[in-house]
């Protein structure tokens, strides 16, 4: 926790935001969605996506560039596909009712896919696989976002950092939980770290020449997943973002995307895409065969050989400690985000 951050209790702090979220107007389920998935990254330490961007969310509602009371509809597809359309609002509210949507389906057909149009940034991709985890799934979110990250060998931005999340249930145990940027951190922590006026670590960013820098303020783009000698692979996932978010759905492809911040238009919609995928454990193997598999996975990870001095986690156990933690001492939260919610020390 850096020493230019206040500690504030989970409770409190979701009663401010919700309190900002009423305040400009916004309806009673959208903010609901949009607090949970903030909460979510706060909780679990992605800060990046947590409640620092409930100041952006808010002038963006009044802006117009987001409906304060998007109607959502759902259009089924086929036994096992939907879409939902967005109505222009924020986008954990389709994000949340897309997986919904997917576990119900799977409920009936042992796997579906929900895709989201007319949408806008859904905070972390996590947040909605972990709900399809907590709902007996494993599943799968991601979306494609607007050019921030170069190509591998690239001198220009391309793809958004596009991030891809997969959950699955663990029987008595937190979900197994993995959410990735494609990039090699997510814009929003170069935002992060210009409110702390803190320096990146090397080679996560680039500035406007697409030459790697440390200095948060001079940072215009962030680098792909794998570095200078394997970050093909990074560009290459992003592309599996775009492709199920924005090509399958007819949404926006990352370099037409308006700026999530920085343009001087914050009344244009941005019709972003998402997908969502939920699998039933019961339409293959059984729930009991999958879920004594899950244990027995996860105790073989934790406990193989390691390193000395070194600890060998599964995907989420960083994040549930982190959440444990936070729980414990408060969830920190950056001075510029202190003041637009109205918290104190």
């Amino acid at each position: 926790m850096a020493s230019e951050t206040i500690a504030v209790s989970e409770d409190i702090l979701e009663q401010h935001v919700v309190a900002a979220f009423r305040k400009v107007g916004t309806s009673e389920d959208s903010l609901q969605a949009a607090t949970r998935a903030m909460m979510h990254a706060s909780r679990v330490g992605v800060d990046s996506h947590g409640v620092r961007l409930t100041q952006h969310y808010c002038t963006m509602l009044e802006g117009g560039r987001l409906n304060k009371n998007p109607q959502l509809t759902i259009e089924q597809k086929g036994p096992s596909s939907a879409t939902v359309d967005g109505d222009d609002g924020m986008g954990h509210f389709a994000a949340y009712r897309a997986m919904s949507l997917a576990c119900e389906l799977a409920h009936e057909t042992g796997m579906a896919g929900v895709g989201v149009r007319r949408s806008s940034h859904l905070g972390a991709a996590g947040a909605y696989a972990l709900a399809g985890a907590e709902a007996g799934f494993v599943s799968f979110a991601t979306t494609n976002t607007d050019s921030m990250v170069p190509l591998f060998g690239g001198a220009a931005a391309f793809h958004g950092t596009n991030p891809l999340a997969f959950a699955a249930p663990l029987s008595g145990q937190r979900p197994w939980l993995l959410d990735m940027a494609t990039s090699s951190i997510p814009m929003n922590r170069v935002l992060l770290y210009r409110s702390l006026d803190k320096d990146l670590p090397h080679g996560v960013a680039a500035d406007k020449s697409g030459v790697p820098t440390t200095n948060p303020h001079e940072a215009e783009m962030v680098l792909p997943l794998g570095g200078a000698e394997y970050g093909y692979k990074g560009a290459a996932l992003a592309g599996v973002a775009t492709l199920l978010s924005s090509v399958l759905m007819g949404t926006t492809l990352d370099p037409d995307f308006i700026p999530m911040v920085g343009a001087d238009d914050i009344q244009t919609p941005r019709n972003m895409g998402h997908f969502v995928f939920a699998i039933s454990p019961d339409h293959f193997a059984g729930r009991a065969i999958f879920e004594s598999g899950m244990i027995r996975y996860v105790d073989s990870l934790r406990n193989a050989p390691a390193r000395e001095g070194e600890e060998l986690m599964a995907p989420g156990d960083r994040e549930w400690r982190e959440a444990a933690r936070r729980g414990a001492e408060g969830i920190p939260v950056d001075p510029d985000t202190a003041r637009f919610l109205e918290l104190s020390a």
